[in-house]
């Protein structure tokens, strides 16, 4: 069995591990980023990056790449109601906030994962495709020293030795599993079926997100004439379908009088592929000699379009504190610096994850996201806030309030 070494080993090339490789290697640390697949990958995700995720791109020397690449530009978002009711709110407003960019991003996947790994080769680190990681390596202390990975085809595995291992892999994080931190939050249980339209009617520069008791359907353009859709149902409704994801979401968008016009003529691009079950978390994003990042640290729901600036965002997070574990002289003090990342992770998310909560709850009671479309409907000021901490630059405590959840949550008394 052979043997490799770096400093740091990142399981996964996704934006994640693209970022916290790019910001690590700059900084001299030996970096490489390990991932099973072959780049460029598609992937299913809603595509969409949030005005403040262009902030760590320009910082990667990513975003002019991106931009050149023909990206849609997104101006904000409209969701739809069961009631039939709509909510529409905007990036820029008069509310005082701004983000780095007043417009979102919406950009394959399989572009944009390749632009964000040669950016991280680009500042040092070595990208290994085709390789899986199968275990941890630990010393006699426990501490994580490596992994154990196996390249595609190959008979036998390799080992690979590190200082630091940094799990960037996901929903199913191996390496959440193998450091036992994983766990499923029991709700909500969801499954989302991803693909790409042409021709679908009415598209503009909002995201749209269609709320009906059974589930909700988002749809983006995301340049080049083409529009991410994605399907987002319980797991409970999904075990009671046949086996073609393709034939489920064309019958979901018949049975849904004000899509399915919008989608007559339009013709599917790619094939339709399922995600999930999400509402994934972790006790703990770090044990002795390692740390998890983007969704292998914890993702609630795709709703809020929060994934790809949770990724990027924690990569930046991460870094510093990589850096102090490498400089450590003890491994006390290399695990003090873990786990304060842990702390600043729990920090930084914390009001968005209480908000995406929120959220989910109303999308699961129809009677509640009516009547929030009810209130938002006649409230964009109210709405544009909601938007701007979608967007990641309105601090989320401006829709925690206590006035802006009785306006929103309790209906106002009628006049005699």
């Amino acid at each position: 069995m052979s043997r490799a070494r770096s400093d740091v080993l990142i399981v996964g090339g996704g934006p994640a591990g693209a970022a916290t490789a790019w910001f690590l290697a700059r900084c001299g640390v030996d970096v490489v980023v390990m991932d099973r697949a072959r780049f460029p990958r598609d992937k299913p995700c809603a595509e969409y990056l949030s005005p403040q995720a262009s902030r760590i791109l320009d910082a990667m020397g990513a975003l002019s790449v991106v931009e050149a690449c023909g990206p849609a530009q997104l101006g904000g978002m409209m969701v739809r109601a069961p009631n039939g009711q709509r909510i529409r709110g905007d990036f820029a407003a008069a509310h005082g906030f701004s983000g780095f960019r007043d417009r979102g991003l919406a950009i394959r996947r399989w572009i944009l994962d390749d632009i964000l790994l040669d950016r991280a080769r680009a500042s040092g680190a070595r990208v290994i495709e085709q390789t899986r990681v199968t275990d941890l390596l630990r010393d006699c202390g426990g501490c994580v020293i490596g992994a154990r990975t196996l390249d595609d085809g190959a008979p036998v595995g390799r080992t690979h030795a590190a200082r630091i291992v940094i799990g960037a892999d996901g929903l199913r994080s191996v390496v959440a599993r193998k450091l036992d931190v994983a766990r499923r939050l029991p709700w909500p249980r969801r499954m989302a079926f991803v693909t790409h339209y042409r021709g679908v009617r009415g598209l503009g520069d909002r995201g749209e997100m269609h709320v009906e008791t059974e589930g909700y359907l988002g749809i983006a353009d995301v340049g080049g004439g083409l529009a991410n859709v994605a399907l987002v149902v319980p797991t409970a409704r999904v075990r009671s379908f046949d086996t073609d994801p393709a034939g489920f979401l064309d019958r979901w968008l018949r049975e849904h009088a004000q899509l399915a016009g919008r989608f007559a003529g339009a013709e599917r691009v790619s094939k339709v592929s399922a995600t999930g079950p999400f509402a994934s978390a972790v006790r703990r994003a770090w044990a002795p000699g390692a740390a998890l990042v983007g969704d292998a640290a914890d993702f609630f729901d795709p709703f809020t379009g929060e994934g790809i600036y949770a990724a990027l965002r924690g990569g930046e997070l991460v870094a510093p504190y990589v850096l102090e574990a490498l400089a450590a002289r003890s491994p006390d003090c290399a695990n003090a610096a873990l786990a304060a990342y842990d702390r600043a992770r729990r920090r930084e998310f914390r009001g968005k994850w209480v908000v995406e909560r929120l959220v989910g709850a109303a999308v699961a009671w129809p009677p509640l996201i009516n009547h929030a479309a009810r209130v938002l409907s006649r409230r964009k000021d109210m709405a544009d806030l909601l938007v701007g901490v979608a967007g990641d630059f309105v601090p989320p405590a401006e829709v925690l309030r206590p006035g802006y959840l009785l306006r929103l949550l309790v209906p106002p008394f009628s006049r005699a």
